[in-house]
């Protein structure tokens, strides 16, 4: 059995608690972000524009040591005709990104998402010097396009996708990767980047060993308990020593003394993979430039970066106060941690640990309820923890309590006739309601959620409106495969039917990428579970 990581460092920033003890952090063998690495020298490129993308920077492989590389830098800089872009090209190796295979009129959508597991594969790392990245030592799926490498949530839906066809070792790969990426850093980063060990991602994992433990049996979730722990052990950092009304860290005791969970990063400064942009709004704003850093560090760690639920004005970036929320989806994830948790040290004969995440997960669940229910929408909302009141913002995540179990019935029924009202649009279901320019609103659709919102749905007995999102996504991801050859990472779920033009969502920081895992997979679980839908949309050949 694996002993999990207990510590927690990241360029020097050390964070003390019971369970990261500062005097054993190994902080010398902490990769540190190329913004940390490079310096004045980072900031300028970025800041400079000179590459459109951000993150090519960040993910670029430095031909030499970076105390040597900085050394040439400060000597060159102030020479008469110094060229920064010269200076990086001769410097730096640019990162490959995911090239989409060739269009084939002849290949169903099935087969397309077929092969789109090995076009998207990467093979075991070699350990390249001074890169970003963070080697892994299993096979992998990417989600494509300028993503690169493994992402956290992303990775569930992937493998939903791999179990459905057949393709569990790769599955199992996965999940490995990810509970190695635990033992070493104490927790499962947003993604295996340097850059991206400061914060994690939507907490996916407890679903991982599930969704593996189904095929291979329940010793799965024994040999990863040490990793289930440590990732709650993560989350819940400080929680024992909270004041109500107060937060450290991931945890916070809202004024009813009921323990929480937020979105955060452990760094206050501009993102590697977005620094220009990040600097950017912080001059926008009247606040202290940390301040907005960390709030958009945590909306990047909440998977919905970015969101009108962030927003205090549900408009403007600037506005930004992800810290200051406590997502619904978030604290849904924590229930079922906790309740994995109780499973895996029941099978281990540890009864009273057991007993005690059973209680904290009951517990959880009945301050959602409290907190989160809002009878007069018919949603679950997230809360605004210093406010001590809901977050006026109507949004999809509203359906992690569904396929969570976190609501009454009763409300489940009423959350199904809301959600039929006001979120089912001729694509699917729609994300927010509000059309602000962020990737993570109105008109967009993503596949996770229509994913979650199906299942919960169902749990309920609300087939009906589960297979009425099911049949309008699938619509959407065929017409737009119809269309294009390809699948995409999001979809303008507000289109009519009738008009079938590629249908990808955009807005955000970047470009509508292309691939895509966790569409590939949703769409592979959805189409075995809905077949008569998808030959009613058509039978996904371009």
């Amino acid at each position: 059995m694996r002993v999990a990581a207990r510590r927690f460092a990241l360029a020097g920033l050390l964070v003390a608690s019971p369970l990261f003890p500062l005097a054993a952090a190994p902080v010398s063998t902490t990769p540190t972000p190329p913004s940390i690495e490079f310096g004045e020298l980072y900031r300028a490129v970025e800041m400079g524009g000179l590459f459109p993308d951000q993150k090519t920077f960040a993910d670029a492989i430095p031909a030499e040591p970076p105390e040597k590389l900085m050394m040439e830098y400060e000597t060159q800089k102030g020479q008469p005709g110094f060229d920064l872009k010269a200076f990086v090209d001769g410097h730096f190796t640019p990162p490959r990104h995911f090239e989409s295979a060739a269009r084939r009129e002849d290949r169903p959508v099935a087969q397309y998402i077929s092969a789109m597991w090995d076009a998207l594969q990467r093979k075991p790392d070699e350990v390249e010097a001074f890169s970003s990245l963070l080697p892994l030592s299993r096979p992998y799926i990417v989600p494509g396009g300028r993503f690169t490498e493994i992402y956290y949530w992303d990775s569930y839906f992937t493998m939903l996708g791999l179990e459905q066809d057949g393709r569990r070792a790769l599955a199992r790969d996965m999940l490995e990767n990810i509970a190695s990426l635990i033992d070493q850093y104490g927790h499962m980063p947003n993604g295996n980047r340097s850059y991206y060990l400061s914060r994690s991602q939507p907490p996916f994992f407890s679903l991982m060993v599930e969704l593996v433990a189904a095929n291979d049996g329940e010793k799965v979730l024994i040999d990863h308990l040490p990793e289930l722990q440590a990732e709650y052990d993560f989350w819940m950092d400080g929680a024992d020593r909270l004041e109500p009304g107060s937060a450290y860290r991931r945890a916070l005791r809202v004024s009813d003394g009921a323990v929480l969970n937020r979105y955060w990063d452990d760094r206050a400064e501009p993102r590697d993979e977005s620094y220009r942009q990040d600097v950017e709004t912080a001059r926008q704003t009247n606040r202290a430039p940390a301040e907005v850093y960390r709030d958009l560090r945590a909306g990047a760690e909440s998977g919905w970066d970015f969101s009108s639920r962030w927003l205090a004005d549900g408009k403007d970036l600037t506005t930004i106060r992800t810290t200051a929320v406590a997502p619904v989806d978030l604290n849904a994830l924590m229930k079922h941690l906790e309740e994995t948790l109780a499973k895996a040290y029941r099978l281990q004969g540890n009864e009273a640990a057991a007993n005690r995440y059973l209680a904290l997960a009951d517990r959880r669940s009945a301050a959602m309820r409290r907190l989160m229910w809002s009878a007069d929408s018919g949603f679950f909302v997230d809360y605004l923890w210093r406010d001590g009141r809901q977050s006026d913002a109507l949004s999809a995540a509203t359906v992690f309590p569904l396929y969570f179990g976190v609501a009454t019935p009763e409300e489940a029924h009423l959350m199904a006739a809301a959600l039929r009202e006001r979120l089912l649009e001729p694509g699917g279901l729609g994300t927010t309601r509000i059309a602000t320019g962020q990737q993570w609103d109105r008109p967009n659709g993503w596949a996770p959620l229509q994913y979650l919102a199906i299942e919960g749905l169902k749990a309920y007995g609300e087939s009906d409106l589960a297979r009425e999102i099911a049949a309008r996504w699938l619509r959407k991801n065929l017409q737009g495969y119809a269309a294009t050859g390809v699948l995409v990472e999001k979809y303008n779920v507000d289109e009519p039917p009738d008009q079938k033009g590629a249908g990808g969502g955009g807005g955000g920081e970047y470009s509508l990428q292309i691939g895509f895992g966790w569409t590939n997979g949703v769409l592979a679980k959805l189409l075995a579970e809905y077949p008569e839908l998808a030959e009613r949309a058509g039978n996904g050949s371009p």
